[in-house]
């Protein structure tokens, strides 16, 4: 069955799907949650290097496809304020030009929203629900 749409931006799994669906989203998340830490550590770099306006080339390409793989994996997972956040990344580091000095500043802070998102996500149980929504400012 596919999951439902809640208000709140919430999704829940169809109780006879949920137990198979989560337990194999959980699992998943897991295997990957490493290489998705080690994705956001890549941005949080780029986002420093940025800063001090010492971002080279080869950290921008690497921060632009971290941020390209995290944006569909974080969706895949429900977690679609990340996979925002990880978009905007993608757009900032697929650019050829500097991020303006403001930019710069906001990135870092952008890099621990998202690291945040991510260890928030709680593991699936039957009747769990994973929020969509972007966390209160």
């Amino acid at each position: 069955m596919k999951p439902t749409a809640q208000s709140g931006g919430a999704v829940a799994s169809n109780a006879t799907a949920t137990p198979d669906l989560a337990t194999a989203l959980d699992q998943l998340w897991a295997r990957f949650l490493p290489e998705i830490r080690q994705r956001v550590n890549i941005l949080q770099g780029a986002a420093v290097a940025c800063t001090g306006n010492q971002l080279s080339t080869e950290q921008r390409t690497a921060a632009h496809a971290a941020a390209h793989k995290l944006a569909g994996t974080l969706g895949t997972f429900n977690l679609a304020h990340g996979s925002d956040l990880a978009r905007q990344f993608e757009l900032v580091f697929g650019s050829e030009e500097s991020p303006s000095a403001e930019l710069s500043r906001n990135l870092a802070d952008l890099a621990g929203e998202l690291s945040s998102v991510i260890e928030s996500r709680k593991t699936s149980a039957l009747g769990t629900v994973h929020s969509l929504a972007p966390p209160p400012k």
